[in-house]
């Protein structure tokens, strides 16, 4: 089967960054008995596509550093030594949404009491239409469905990634297609979303203290203070506010650096203009949970109206965004001209 976006694609694949070597072989290799597909630049592992039954969406997990290093946390599939085990749902890189036609697709989780399940709903991977490996980048193409616990699927997904490496940058781009079904569908206004990646505990904030959160249900969530741990991470928002300040802030790209053991990394999103919600909030905490939202407003600004967004049955809605893996940190300016040459 082609891949659907051989026809309904509206953007062209977006070029790599200004490359200062080669670019590398990438290999995308699928293993349907595992429930998984790995990507490997030049030979080394880069990330690879999860979707077993045991998890309410599919992630890529882990994501590495042209050197090997994880930037996402090991828990809960694979808990490293002084792992954060809060927020069970944070899992490597995921997109989804807290309130869908009022489900729930970004809390679920085994850990998810019983009171709530019936408001939950999962992701459920459909196919592969696309696996190809090449010269310079290497493609996949995924379908799932947006499936409630009440039985009700609101949307079918149409996914193509793009993986590319040169020198010590890794790139993924994601090119997602959401289209409702035979009911309308609405995003609510939330700040629990939606293009998520949780992030290894050095790159975490430093912190001295306890921090609790209230989540939309109204429950207290706790994470532990960091300041005995590796945690070095420092977030650098587009107009150059750092750290945990950039909460609920709006801009085209966001990126965290650190150090994980020796090797400098900056980890990086960018939101496409044609985005819809373009520039994204970003629910981007010092815990470790980084974060662009289209859909929310008043979730980070209760001084704001509440917003929602609502896709006809047949309709579609399209995001582009790309993550920068890079072994290096980057500079406020390197930073922005690699997110020029992203959108060009």
């Amino acid at each position: 089967m082609a891949s659907a976006f051989a026809t309904v694609s509206l953007l062209a694949v977006a070029p790599a960054l200004p490359q200062s070597s080669a670019a590398l072989r990438v290999e995308v290799v699928r293993h349907d008995a595992d429930h998984r597909v790995d990507v490997l630049v030049d030979g080394t592992p880069f990330t690879s596509y999860l979707y077993p039954p045991t998890l309410k969406k599919p992630v890529l997990y882990p994501i590495l550093t042209a050197s090997g290093t994880p930037v996402t946390r090991g828990f809960p599939l694979d808990p490293r030594p002084g792992d954060s085990t809060d927020h069970p749902h944070h899992v490597g890189h995921w997109f989804n949404f807290g309130d869908v036609n009022g489900f729930d697709f970004w809390g679920y989780s085994d850990a998810t009491p019983e009171k709530d399940l019936p408001h939950m709903g999962r992701i459920v991977q459909s196919g592969i239409t696309r696996a190809s490996g090449g010269a310079d980048s290497g493609e996949l193409a995924v379908t799932a469905n947006w499936v409630t616990n009440a039985g009700t699927t609101l949307l079918r997904e149409e996914t193509r990634f793009t993986f590319r490496g040169h020198g010590d940058v890794r790139t993924i781009d994601r090119e997602t297609r959401w289209t409702a079904l035979d009911q309308p569908v609405t995003f609510g206004d939330t700040k629990e979303g939606a293009f998520g990646i949780r992030v290894a505990r050095e790159l975490e904030h430093p912190s001295k203290e306890t921090r609790t959160f209230t989540n939309d249900s109204g429950e207290k969530e706790t994470v532990a203070k960091s300041d005995q741990s590796p945690a070095n991470g420092e977030y650098l928002a587009t107009d150059g506010t750092r750290g945990e300040a950039v909460w609920g802030t709006r801009g085209p790209w966001m990126a965290l650096l650190g150090t994980i053991g020796k090797e400098p990394v900056t980890l990086a999103i960018f939101d496409h203009p044609t985005n819809h919600g373009y520039p994204t909030y970003w629910h981007a905490r010092g815990y470790g949970l980084f974060a662009a939202n289209p859909f929310g407003r008043k979730g980070f600004d209760p001084k704001l109206e509440a917003t929602s967004f609502r896709l006809e049955p047949g309709k579609s809605v399209v995001f582009h965004h790309r993550i920068l893996v890079q072994s290096k940190k980057l500079s406020r300016e390197e930073v922005q001209a690699a997110y020029e040459a992203f959108v060009k």
